[in-house]
Formats: structure tokens, C-alpha cells, sequence
């Protein structure tokens, strides 16, 4: 039997996926987190072999999770199953040790038959995936860093001191919804979910020198 745990801050997609593998009789969910701490907690408890990992939720990434849960406890595998498939995504969650990247799109019974291969030990990938990992393979090195636009650089400069939204908006002469359209597309590029770690991801790839005027 393969016991694992569903990690994703999506109620109605955890039971999405229970219910795809719910037909399985060497398949069964024993847990189910919505956040990468929750996720952790959870594999500390249960000691499943696996963990179906959503890369973005609220309170803790699924990157972040990845790292923590190979760090202490190696027997357990990590598969990323998400909707996003960028290049920096998919590495990042190699690279923290993720035994396979796949997307949510993935039929019922592929997922069961990656299940069972990621738990075997196999490294199971979606095409997207395997193409990003082959293209840093024979470039010999890592992608370039996203490009933060002048102003997003601004805004996350501000958050990363501690300021509201609101106080980033004054101080830029620019509305609180300005800010957090600003914030949104600076997460999206650096593969963050939330300011606490779109903050940590640019400072990690040195993006937040001085911005232009």
C-alpha cells in the first residue's frame, strides 16, 4: 500500500484528487494539509511514503516544504503537482528535492501509475519539466533571473523593510491596488506565493539593488 499525503490550500482539489486515486487498491491518502508547514507537521505524524505537493499556498510554499520534509525525512517522496510549469518553477523544486513535477491536467490513471513510480523510486516528470531540466543540462547552468520591472523592484525594496501596502502606495504616489498589482506580477515572475518569500527568492538572486528613478 501506498500511503500518502495531499498537500494543497484548495479543499476542493485535495478531494479532486482523492477521488481520482480513491479507485486504486494499492493507492490510499492518509492526510491532507493546505499549507507547506501543515504539509510537514503532517509527514512528522504520519511517515507516508509519498506527498502530492502544491507549489503555491498561503502560509508556506511548496518549495519551501520540499526541502524540509528531504532534509528529515528522506524515505518520504515529494512530487510537485501544480498548475505551473515555468522554467525557474520546476527547477526550484528539483533543485529543494522534489522526486517528480507534474500538472494538475494529468489524467487519473497517469497520476496512479507516477504514483507508484515516484514511490518506487523513479523520478516521474511532465514533458514541460523534463524539457526545463534537459535545457539546463546542456546549457550548463542555471536560467537567467526573472526581469523585475524599475517599479516592482520599488515596491518590493519597501515590503522587504517591513512597509504595508498602503505605506508603499504613499511613499511611491501610487494607489494601494497599484502596489498589489506590482506585488502579484513580481510573485509570478520569482515563482512566490506570498511577500515573505517573493522578498527572500530577490534578495537570494540579488534583484534588489537600488531601482531606477
Amino acid at each position: 500500500m501506498i500511503r500518502i499525503v495531499l498537500a494543497d490550500d484548495h479543499p476542493v482539489v485535495r478531494e479532486g484528487i482523492r477521488g481520482m486515486l480513491t479507485g486504486y487498491d494499492d493507492i490510499d491518502v492518509v492526510g491532507q494539509a493546505a499549507s507547506g508547514p501543515e504539509a510537514v507537521a503532517l509527514v512528522a505524524t504520519l511517515r507516508p511514503d509519498l506527498v502530492l505537493m502544491d507549489l503555491r499556498m498561503p502560509g508556506g510554499d511548496g518549495v519551501a516544504a520540499t526541502r524540509a520534509i528531504a532534509a528529515a525525512h528522506p524515505a518520504t517522496r515529494v512530487v510537485v503537482l501544480t498548475t505551473y510549469e515555468t522554467d525557474q518553477d520546476i527547477l526550484r523544486a528539483i533543485e529543494a528535492g522534489a522526486s517528480g513535477y507534474l500538472l494538475k491536467d494529468i489524467a487519473p490513471a497517469e497520476l496512479a501509475r507516477s504514483v507508484r513510480a515516484a514511490a518506487a523510486g523513479e523520478t516521474v516528470l511532465a514533458t514541460s519539466a523534463a524539457t526545463a531540466l534537459l535545457g539546463r543540462l546542456r546549457g550548463g547552468g542555471a536560467p537567467p533571473p526573472p526581469a523585475l520591472s524599475p517599479q516592482e523592484v520599488k515596491v518590493l525594496r519597501l515590503a522587504a523593510d517591513g512597509r504595508t501596502n498602503a505605506a508603499i502606495g504613499a511613499e511611491l504616489f501610487i494607489g494601494e491596488a497599484t502596489v498589489k498589482t506590482y506585488l502579484s506580477r513580481a510573485y509570478e515572475k520569482l515563482g512566490a506565493s506570498d511577500r515573505t518569500s517573493a522578498v527572500r527568492r530577490a534578495l537570494e538572486l540579488g534583484l534588489l539593488g537600488d531601482a531606477p528613478e
